[in-house]
Order: structure tokens, then sequence, then C-alpha cells
């Protein structure tokens, strides 16, 4: 099984690597006439092109970077000519740390939210989380943005942190960007577990503890809980994976220093190898939270 969910992993990673590839390629623009600047002449963007590799065809570019990623090398980016691997080491951190945090709030919530909503068939909670479900993330975190920055003037409405600093250093500009993923996160997990609570409260053992009278947390802690561990691990390790990625939208919204601030300046520069490394990694990263979910939902079986 192991072997079978890695074979997976991998082939839907070189799927996406595919898919970002050609994506990128068929955007209008060039890398070549961004770096050589608005009034270089045709020659000289020819010449940038070839220096950069941008006059092969792209499968061969495609293989080219293809056969680098497999020794863990992702390219030179084409903006400064850095390592694309030292610049999302520099910036993979504070994405972490904002996943991190964001799942914190993430996992009690949810529990909270799905474990009532469950056990009384509560509609009010589940349609509220529906509702945050159907809402994109940018629009979320703008709506944080408005009510708390703007109205209340209580948090500040970017995340900017000095250069060389933690984003720790500066507690406050990290609140609204993981209330804007926890929230999110929290209303999607919660509907993982409110139908694998509605399962165990009609169990027998759920309804021998009711009728001898067992009620509130202690029926909750004890005896429903314990047979939903498996959707509920598989739910934490599936909303990490989730995390990571919606961090690239909130991070683009409040200018915080992670991954998401440079996938948005590599798009818009073209910049191939920089687009490519991120979308490969922050997949990585998701892939191997859901494979530890299957892992630890079967071993709790």
């Amino acid at each position: 099984m192991v072997l079978r969910r890695l074979v997976g992993a991998v082939l839907a990673l070189i799927v996406l690597s595919v898919v970002v590839f050609i994506a990128t390629s068929v955007l209008p623009g060039d890398a070549a006439s961004i770096v050589a600047g608005p009034t270089a002449t045709a020659e000289q963007r020819a010449r940038v092109a070839a220096d950069l590799g941008l006059d092969k065809p792209v499968v061969t570019r495609y293989l080219e970077w293809a056969a680098g990623a497999v020794q863990g090398d992702l390219g030179t980016s084409y903006m400064g000519r850095r390592p694309v691997a030292d610049a999302i080491a520099d910036r993979l951190p504070a994405s972490l740390l904002l996943a991190g945090l964001a799942f914190v709030v993430l996992v009690p919530v949810a529990l909270i939210l799905g474990t009532y909503a469950g056990m009384r068939s509560e509609r009010v909670v589940s349609t509220a989380s529906l509702m945050l479900v159907a809402v994109p993330e940018f629009l979320l975190a703008a709506l944080l943005v408005i009510v708390f920055a703007g109205w209340l003037g209580w948090l500040p409405a970017v995340s900017l942190v000095p250069i060389g600093r933690s984003p720790l250093s500066s507690p406050s500009v990290l609140v609204l960007p993981v209330l804007s993923l926890a929230l999110a996160g929290a209303a999607a997990c919660s509907r993982i577990v409110r139908p694998a609570v509605a399962e165990a409260m009609r169990t027998p053992h759920v309804e021998a503890a009711r009728l001898a009278g067992i009620r509130g947390t202690r029926l909750v802690f004890r005896h429903v809980l314990p047979g939903t561990l498996g959707p509920v691990l598989q739910m934490m390790f599936a909303g990490f994976g989730v995390l990571v990625g919606g961090a690239v939208v909130v991070e683009t919204v409040f200018g915080y220093p992670g991954i998401g601030v440079e996938l948005q300046r590599a798009v818009v520069t073209r910049d191939l190898p920089m687009v490519q490394g991120i979308a490969v990694v922050l997949g990585a990263v998701s892939l191997i939270a859901l494979l530890l979910g299957d892992l630890v939902t079967r071993r709790s079986r």
C-alpha cells in the first residue's frame, strides 16, 4: 500500500510539473523581453533568450529541467540568476510558520464545530461552514482586513516584515493571515468530522452510554471521538496540506514574506524555473501530508 501511494504521489508531481510548465509557457509575454528591458532591440532579446535557454523547444527545456530536478537541482531563476532551491529555502520557513499557526487554530475549531453539528444534527453550523467553504480565500482575507484593520483599527492591514527578521518578531502581522487560513480550513475540515460524529452517535455503545445518563464532554471524549479517530486524523493531515497551498493566496493579499509573494513575482516576470520549483515543492508538501494521513488512518483502525 505504501509503495502504491508513493508511486501515485510521484506520478501526481510529474503531471503537476507538466501542467505548470505548459501553462506558464503559453502565457503572453516572455522572460527574455522582461530581462532585456523595454528598450531592448530584437537582437538583444534574442541574445538574452539564448542565454536563458528559451530558444530551445518546450519539450527539450522541460526534460532538461526534470533531469536536474531529479538530482535536486530546480534550476536557476531568470531574475537575478539565483538558484531556485536557495530562494525557496529562504521563503518556505515563513510559509510553513503561517500554515503551522493556522493549523493550531484550525484543529480545535474544526473538532468543536464538526462534533457539535454531528451530535445535534445542527443545520445552522453546517450551513455556515458550507458558506465559508464557498467563499474564496482572498475574499475572506479582504473582508477580515476591512473589519479588523479598516473599521476597528485593531490589526495591521499588511504583514510586511523587515528583511532578516522573523514574522514572530511582530506577532500582530500574523493574526489576520492566520485567521484567514484557519477559518476557511476549519469550515472544510468540520464537514469531514460532522458525518463521522453523526455515525458514531448511532453506534450501540454510544446509545448505551446515553441511556446510562452520560452527557456532555464525558460522552464526547470517552465514547464519541474515539470512534471517529480515523477520519479526524485524516482531516488533520489533509488540512495541513490545504493550508500550505492556501497560504500562497493569503500571503499575496497581505504581502506576507512567504513563498506566495515569490510565486506571484515569478508569474508576473515569467520566471519559469521559479514557478516550476515552487509548484513542485508545494505539491510535494501537500502529497506528503496526505500520504501521512493515509498511513496514520490505516494504523489507527
